[in-house]
């Protein structure tokens, strides 16, 4: 074997240490997290998934609360930072003057690096504030509670609630969303869209005939990192969701999502059992976002197919 066969072998080698590596350290995680949660699965049945009990004085633990705040908080952040990241690509791309489109585009990653406890304080001392006199308590005073839109939005008036945090979820996956759009846009070929506005397409037509379809597998993939984002995020929630276990009732009523919990008891758990109902949850959040990702690459493959 001459010395360029052997340097390939070695290099084939590595790169499958590199890929086993990942996997055991998935496998790992997963191993680790049944383990630590199942005292409190068996412990407790299938009650953990549809109690939103959270007593640590009593021993008694229900993961409903979290699991339905984490749901809604990330579906409402992608419900509002979806049309708005899109909307922010297509106008760097197809829209905004060349010479502002390169430090526009630079300026949205800069707000994708700003640390998530930035988010935070700005969500505690700015926004929520901001959000209980001007958006909340208007809306609590001139809304009947007994009626549909009434109950939707009920709540104190405090600005911490599943709202604001779906809020400021959406400012934080955003900037993600929107870089991954603008550059996937960019790959469009140019005669692709200079023969549609020849044809006379008008802007629209060409964005939304031409430019998003001709990425729209691609997109499903950016979708899928916000939504794995704002699913996870941990600090900035902690800060404007309320941290109250209770079944929220109403989108201006606090909660608490599976990172909040986890990040707000585990040092502090006062029992076994209270640090496996955590182990618990974090299972949970583990299957949820693979369940995210799965769904993700079956939509990617029915795309190619």
């Amino acid at each position: 074997m001459n010395k360029a066969a052997r340097h390939d072998r070695l290099f084939q080698r590595l790169c499958l240490s590199a890929a086993l590596l990942v996997m055991a350290t998935l496998a790992g995680l997963l191993l680790a997290l049944v383990i630590g949660g199942w005292p409190a699965i068996s412990h407790f049945g299938p009650r953990f998934f549809t109690s939103a009990a959270w007593d640590p004085v009593a021993d008694n633990y229900g993961a409903a609360g979290p699991l339905v705040g984490t749901l809604v908080t990330a579906l409402g952040a992608m419900m509002l930072a979806l049309p708005l990241a899109m909307g922010v690509a297509v106008f760097l791309v197809e829209f905004c003057p060349r010479r502002l489109a390169h430090p526009l585009g630079l300026a949205v990653e800069m707000l994708a690096g700003i640390p998530s406890i930035v988010y935070g304080m700005w969500g505690l001392f700015v926004l929520a504030p901001w959000f209980a006199l001007h958006v909340q308590l208007p809306l609590l005073l001139n809304l009947d509670p007994d009626t549909f839109w009434g109950k939707l939005f009920n709540g104190i008036p405090n600005g911490a609630n599943i709202f604001t945090a779906s809020l400021i979820l959406a400012v934080m996956v955003l900037p993600y969303m929107a870089t991954v759009f603008r550059e996937m846009l960019l790959t469009v070929p140019p005669h692709m869209r200079e023969a549609a506005y020849g044809m006379g397409c008008t802007s629209y037509e060409v964005v939304t005939y031409i430019m998003i379809p001709y990425v729209r597998r691609s997109a499903i993939g950016a979708v899928m990192l916000g939504l794995g984002r704002a699913l996870g995020e941990t600090m900035a929630v902690t800060f404007v969701i309320g941290n109250s276990h209770a079944f929220p009732d109403s989108l201006f009523a606090s909660g608490s999502t599976i990172a909040s919990t986890i990040a707000n008891e585990f040092a502090e758990a006062s029992s076994d059992l209270h640090v496996s109902a955590l182990m618990a949850l974090g299972l949970v959040l583990f299957c949820i976002t693979f369940a995210t990702l799965a769904a993700a690459r079956l939509l990617i493959g029915r795309e190619a197919s």
